[in-house]
């Protein structure tokens, strides 16, 4: 449900941009604000799981995601709508790092811990493609509202599900520990000045005072929370679990790759319904390759591969797959067709991702103590979504300086024009995306070292004393299998006898 509403808006996002009279420089916070409550309070919603326990947070977060898709549904402005999705985002935050906690917790074995994971994705994949057909659907036959209207029948069915199937997990007031909320405070409220500063951009340019100001502000809250959580006795993000390479550099390498991957379907779907003429469902079945590459590669190679090879080994060729989509990308213009261009990229793209999430969400919390599980699942979940928000905001700003500065020289009024100015401006994102996809392949490369652990043989021992022991006897007589036994012990020698009578050579030791 959490991917699906990330994609399902990005379908419906032209429309209620017109409806509700959104400007171009402000239609990105309709992501950005979802995108920035969850990833902000993602450490907190962690922290609140291993606190109060992850059944009952996990069922409030389902039902006040409900409530705040029905009040985004019904906005009648763009103020009342960028609330409601922010109001989402705040309760997705106690979704996602319950749900990992849970998975991290109960699969502990490494093959059922891959198979679970993959499991994992293919539903996050299948996620994202009914958020795009149905985007798609409801827009084109209903209305925009009913991609926000729709979670809420999910919501409410799902927390009665959780309600009734997860075991109780409630942790009693006499062991919780104090939650770290001047923590929560700076780590949300840097993350917040960081994007609004980036969105600012968009029209006062980067220069501008607000803008610098705004960043300033951010990394300074950034740097201060790193300094609290240092000192405090319950850190909500305990620092071992970022100093860890394996899961810090698995959190950097998602985190960068987001910040393409938002962009992509930002830019992806402007072009398509703005400059092709693509219906909403024509443009939501256009995203659909991807998400099947996705599916594909998180189950069929990521999951069968995570016990035999290293992490690093799935992540870097993923991350360089998917720069290879966005170089492709950059190739498109009005009249690309889009079997020549689209496609292949998003293919590439895809198959890509699905290299890289998987192995991430299980390094994430690989080794993590099960009171740390929440804070661990919401590291990973909070680069991802703070990384997308970032990005949104980023190339949002990018694009639309590179189409203001084309425009800027040529004849505006012409509908072509425009339209080529545009895709120009998706073009010069794309690079910028390009380049930080290959920059988290390098750090993919050099931070993460994890290697699955090796399959040890257990000798098994060959002789007499190997033959399990039997009953004596039944109702007072020998009974056949204790017969059977008796016979082998008495007349079967062991191995080695038998060798050193026959003077048979001795097998080599491996």
């Amino acid at each position: 449900m959490i991917v699906l509403d990330i994609t399902i808006v990005n379908i419906a996002l032209p429309s209620a941009q017109r409806d509700l009279g959104i400007s171009d420089a402000d239609r990105q916070w309709v992501i950005t604000a979802y995108t920035l409550a969850f990833g902000g309070l993602l450490l907190l919603g962690g922290r609140l799981g291993d606190l109060f326990g992850r059944k009952r947070v996990f069922t409030v977060g389902l039902l006040g995601f409900a409530l705040a898709s029905a009040l985004g549904g019904a906005a009648a402005g763009p103020a009342m709508l960028f609330g409601a999705r922010a109001l989402q985002g705040g309760f997705g935050a106690l979704l996602a790092p319950s749900a990992l906690g849970l998975l991290s917790t109960t699969f502990s074995d490494p093959k059922e811990r891959s198979t679970a994971f993959g499991i994992f994705g293919a539903i996050a994949g299948g996620g994202a493609a009914i958020g795009f057909i149905a985007g798609g659907l409801l827009t084109e036959y209903l209305d925009w509202r009913w991609c926000l209207f729709v979670n809420t029948p999910i919501a409410v069915a799902t927390a009665f599900a959780a309600f009734r199937v997860l075991d109780r997990d409630h942790i009693a007031k006499g062991r919780r520990i104090k939650l770290d909320l001047p923590g929560a405070l700076l780590g949300c409220g840097g993350l917040l000045a960081i994007v609004f500063g980036t969105s600012e951009a968009v029209t006062r340019g980067w220069s501008d005072g607000l803008v610098i100001g705004s960043l300033l502000l951010g990394v300074a809250l950034i740097a201060v929370f790193v300094l609290v959580e240092k000192r405090t006795a319950h850190p909500l993000l305990p620092i071992h679990i970022v100093a860890d390479r394996n899961r810090g550099g698995g959190a950097l390498s998602v985190g960068l790759a987001m910040i393409g991957m938002f962009g992509l379907f930002l830019f992806l779907t402007f072009y398509l319904q703005a400059v092709k003429h693509f219906s909403p469902v024509v443009s939501g079945i256009s995203f659909l390759p991807m998400t099947a590459a996705i599916v594909l590669s998180s189950t069929g190679v990521a999951a069968r591969l995570m016990t035999r090879v290293p992490a690093r080994n799935l992540i870097t060729p993923g991350l360089l797959l998917a720069a290879g989509g966005m170089a492709w990308l950059t190739r498109m213009t009005v009249d690309s067709p889009w079997a020549a261009t689209v496609l292949p990229s998003v293919l590439l793209i895809g198959f890509g991702m699905g290299l890289v999430f998987m192995p991430a969400m299980s390094l994430a919390t690989l080794g993590v103590a099960p009171n740390e599980a929440g804070a661990a699942s919401a590291t990973i979940n909070s680069a991802q979504q703070v990384g997308g928000s970032l990005g949104t905001a980023l190339l949002n700003t990018i694009a639309a300086s590179a189409t203001a500065s084309w425009l800027a020289t040529r004849a505006a009024g012409d509908p072509l024009v425009r339209a080529q100015g545009a895709v120009h401006g998706y073009v010069s994102a794309t690079w910028v995306a390009m380049g930080v996809l290959l920059a988290a392949a390098l750090v993919a490369f050099l931070v993460i070292d994890h290697r699955p652990a090796p399959v040890r043989a257990t000798a098994v021992p060959v002789g007499p004393e190997s033959v399990p022991a039997a009953p004596a006897a039944v109702d007072g007589r020998p009974s056949p299998r204790a017969a059977a036994v008796a016979d082998v012990r008495a007349n079967v020698r062991p191995a080695a006898e038998a060798r050193a009578e026959t003077g048979a050579e001795r097998p080599r030791t491996d």
